[in-house]
């Protein structure tokens, strides 16, 4: 039976508390409150994909359970030990799956990406307004109708390019990426739901199911190609 490296892992271990750091450090950046479950929505997920994305599972396991929950307990304590499952299996997921399929020829990927840009900044702006009451941003509280319609008007429109920009700039063997963080977004997705609603007894969370699917799609848009710009520039992450 092939034993791992000790030289590996200590690696492994090493680049994950980095990363760890690093995602609690992204998800404290920018919080939107969200009054129906008590949760918020964040950034994180774009340093977990690019942590699972360079260094596989085990990094972006630590990376995503370790750094998310420890952000968990400063802001939604009571998230915290689901966190620590869910987003530790949502790491996993994408460094694995990123590792173990051959990249996918996606014709036209770059128009379907622009035209999901374009549905993400409307669904993101529309039902951010509708559905979340405040906006918070290192500090500053959006309350008004008008507050709130301008961030999430502004918001809907930043991802929207975003997603674009990604779009027409993507390679067709970025299609193994994009798989991967579809499967572990998803895994994200329906853990926190479960979690919520059996764990926490909510009856509210289907609330934040678009919150953390726009988590999801931000983090895809522009960890692949943080991702890849790494990869150039250290070719060696690749082995």
């Amino acid at each position: 039976m092939k034993r791992a490296n000790p030289m590996k892992v200590e690696y492994e271990l090493a680049i994950g508390a980095v990363f760890a750091a690093l995602v609690c450090v992204a998800t404290l950046a920018l919080t939107l409150g969200i009054p129906a479950t008590g949760g918020y929505f964040n950034i994180g997920e774009i340093v977990i994909y690019v942590a699972a994305l360079l260094f596989g599972p085990i990094v972006g396991a630590l990376a995503g359970g370790v750094g998310a929950a420890l952000a968990d307990v400063l802001v939604a304590a009571q998230f915290a030990p689901g966190t620590l499952i869910v987003k530790s299996c949502e790491g996993a997921i994408v460094g694995y799956l990123n590792r173990s399929f051959r990249p996918a020829s996606r014709p036209h990927w770059g128009r379907f990406i622009a035209l999901l840009g374009v549905g993400i900044g409307l669904f993101l702006a529309i039902t951010g307004f509708l559905f979340y009451g405040q906006a918070q941003i290192f500090g500053s509280i959006a309350q008004s109708d008008r507050e709130r319609a301008i961030f999430w008007s502004v918001a809907g429109t930043i991802i929207a390019l975003l997603i674009i920009f990604t779009g027409f700039r993507i390679q067709p063997e970025s299609g193994r990426a994009v798989f991967s963080i579809m499967v572990g977004g998803l895994e994200m997705v329906v853990g926190y739901f479960l979690y919520e609603t059996l764990v926490l007894g909510q009856t509210t969370a289907i609330v934040e199911i678009p919150a953390n699917v726009g988590q999801m799609m931000i983090g895809l848009i522009v960890a692949i190609p943080v991702a890849r710009i790494v990869l150039r520039s250290l070719p060696q992450l690749k082995t």
